[in-house]
Formats: C-alpha cells, structure tokens, sequence
C-alpha cells in the first residue's frame, strides 16, 4: 500500500485562519476548524515538516481586487487586528506566514518558491472558506503540478451547499480528500 505522505516532502498550508473569524460557518464552526488545524500544525512541526500559514492583509486596502459585481460584496466590518493568525494555531518560529492579496496563496506569493526550495511535492490544505480561499488554493497547487491532500475537517464553507459543492465535484479531481485524525495517523506511520 503506498504512504498516504512523505513528512520531508509534504508541507502543511493553512488559509486564513485570522482573528476575523466570527462569520457563521458550515458544516463545521470555525471553532472546529482551528482546533482541527492547530492539531495539525502541531504534527507536522513535530515531524520537522513545513508549516506555513497563509493570512490576507493590506495597510491601506488600495491593494485588494475590486471587481465589478452585479449585487454589492458583503461590506468589510474589520476588527482590530483582524489579519493576525488566531493564537490557537501557536505560531512557531519555523512557520512561514504568506500574506496575500488575492483568495488564493500562490498569485503574488513567495509561497510556490519557498515549497519548491525545500523540495515539496506534496501539499496538506486546510483552512476558511472552503469555496473561496481554499478550493482557489487547491486549484492553483494543481495547476503548478503538486499532489495534494484536503483536510477536509479541518475546512469549512460559508454555507454546506459551498462546502459540498468543492468537496464532491472539485477536489475528486485534483487531490484526495482525508480527515484530521487520518493525515495525523498517516504522519506517525512515516
């Protein structure tokens, strides 16, 4: 049977996890998300395994897309602080923070450098919101040719319809789809 992943060659990316989070989530809280995440991150930096973690951020917000929509974007009621990392996820000194501008990691990103430098095939994706942030993540690690493996616990959507939508007809297509406890196993067995 072939390992589910390799720990020298497998990298943890999580999206958005930020002090933002306060929006009503599905199937999973973002309670649940960040715990499932946080576990994960512990593991992979036991096993010496990159971790970066992936916020969005902007001083002024003059260097954030404005698209032309037909119905008005939900307004931006942003705390203070909002782009930190929530401290559940315990950021380390070996983390690496990615800020971007856009939902996905890599547009605009040192993130596809810093994983093709350490010699990464392999990416573990989990995070907020599934259909946005995430699934353009997956999408973009697809199209620059790494395997990946969606935590699918560890993610949730705006709504069930968003997260079911990715989970069924998008991710079968580019990655496997594992829980929390079954990448964290996989990481033990290495």
């Amino acid at each position: 049977m072939e390992k589910l992943l390799d720990p020298q060659k497998t990298a943890l990316v999580v999206i958005d996890l930020q002090k933002w989070l306060g929006h009503q989530y599905a199937p999973y809280s973002a309670d649940q998300v960040v715990s499932n995440a946080a576990a994960l991150a512990d593991a992979f930096r036991e096993h010496g395994s990159m971790v970066a973690l992936v916020r969005v951020s902007s001083k002024d917000m003059k260097d954030i897309p404005r698209p032309k929509l037909d119905t008005p974007a939900p307004p931006l009621n942003l705390p203070e602080g909002w782009d930190q990392i929530v401290p559940e996820m315990r950021v380390a000194e070996t983390d690496h923070i990615i800020t971007k501008k856009q939902w996905g990691a890599f547009y605009g990103t040192e993130l596809d450098l810093q994983l093709r430098r350490r010699g990464i095939d392999t990416i573990v994706l989990c995070g907020i919101a599934t259909g946005l942030g995430v699934d353009t993540t997956a999408r973009e690690a697809f199209m620059h040719g790494y395997q990946l493996i969606l935590a699918i616990d560890a993610m949730t959507g705006f709504s069930q319809a968003e997260h079911d939508h990715v989970k069924n007809f998008i991710f079968p297509r580019i990655g496997r789809t594992r829980t929390t406890e079954e990448i964290i196993s996989a990481l033990a067995e290495a």
